[in-house]
């Protein structure tokens, strides 16, 4: 048996990796909601109410209103 190989020639990546929103809506997935402050498509679907943010701007976000006492 040949064990020099390792893991490397048997490994096949995560099968059940998350889809990035962008990914999932060009699979025929609900359309994803734009930020409002960069653009970029977001976590949620368009019929959300309110500011939608990406994952980066919710946080920058956070991070601000965190420390403005």
């Amino acid at each position: 048996m040949d064990e020099s190989r390792g893991h490397a020639d048997t490994y096949r990546g995560t099968p059940d990796a998350p889809q990035a929103p962008a990914e999932a809506g060009a699979r025929g997935g609900p359309p994803f909601a734009d930020c409002v402050l960069c653009g970029e498509p977001t976590e949620y679907p368009e019929s959300t109410r309110g500011a939608t943010l990406c994952p980066v701007c919710e946080w920058r976000e956070a991070e601000r209103t965190a420390c403005s006492g």
